[in-house]
């Protein structure tokens, strides 16, 4: 853990603020909080287990805004989410493992195919399918989606376009579905990921906490400040950001790591 000092409080709010606007207007706001975590002086593991707070908040309070909606089926939402969480533990554990150099190289790395996934939106060019759940379709999306939950427990950044990609292509659901589901999986196996993460002592509460300060913060303002400019202005932001942060990480420039 690291002595926390007031601007410290005052970093981890601006980028869990900035983080979730990210996420309501093109997702990925991990790219920007995993790195400032590092940067303040987190071991890489634990910037990652302490991350998973703000995520876990972040994904509670989305559940219960689709439910409130009408717009949730907690019951195949929970079935989906039990191959997810076994990923997301095996995840967790490669995550806990692995050096902090290679992490911090992987980081930088998925960084910048994230950020590219960003860019383009794939997503948008998913079809809504709204098909009926086949049992087949069921075991497909089983199969898949245990597979991303490795990747989403042992990095987390860039997993949404990973479900919505899964749940729309596999399992034929419109996108609105999609998005209520993920939601709820990313939370059943976020709260096994901060267990693996906290048992090894890899959580930084006090950060973790104020970070999800800052990601309700930024939620907000991206859900009622949805202006095209400003949408161009983040994703300016992002590029700028992810690309100096992917560059530091990657330790490519001599001094600067």
């Amino acid at each position: 853990m690291i002595s926390t000092q007031p601007w410290h409080v005052v970093l981890i709010l601006l980028a869990g603020t900035l983080a979730g606007i990210v996420n309501t207007l093109a997702g990925g706001g991990s790219m920007l909080t995993l790195p400032v975590l590092i940067f303040l002086g987190l071991p890489p593991t634990t910037a990652n287990g302490t991350n998973r707070v703000a995520i876990e908040i972040q994904n509670i309070l989305a559940v219960l805004g689709f439910k409130r909606k009408g717009v949730a089926d907690w019951k195949l939402s929970l079935q989906l989410a039990v191959p997810a969480t076994l990923g997301a533990i095996v995840g967790s554990r490669i995550a806990v493992e692995v050096s902090d150099v290679l992490f911090r190289q992987v980081l930088a790395v998925t960084m910048l195919v994230v950020l590219g996934l960003i860019l383009w939106n794939p997503t948008q060019r998913l079809k809504n399918q709204g098909q009926s759940m086949t049992r087949g379709r069921l075991v497909g999306t089983a199969v898949a989606l245990f597979f991303v939950g490795i990747y989403g427990g042992f990095i987390q950044a860039g997993v949404g376009f990973l479900f919505i990609a899964t749940l729309v292509a596999v399992a034929g659901m419109d996108l609105v579905t999609t998005n209520s589901h993920k939601v709820f999986i990313v939370g059943v196996y976020t709260l096994f990921s901060i267990a693996v993460f906290a048992i090894e002592g890899r959580i930084d509460w006090g950060l973790g906490l104020t970070l999800a300060v800052g990601n309700g913060l930024g939620g907000w303002i991206g859900s009622h400040v949805a202006v095209t400019k400003g949408e161009k202005w983040v994703r300016a932001v992002l590029v700028v950001a992810v690309l100096a942060m992917a560059l530091r990480l990657s330790g490519l420039i001599p001094g600067w790591s």
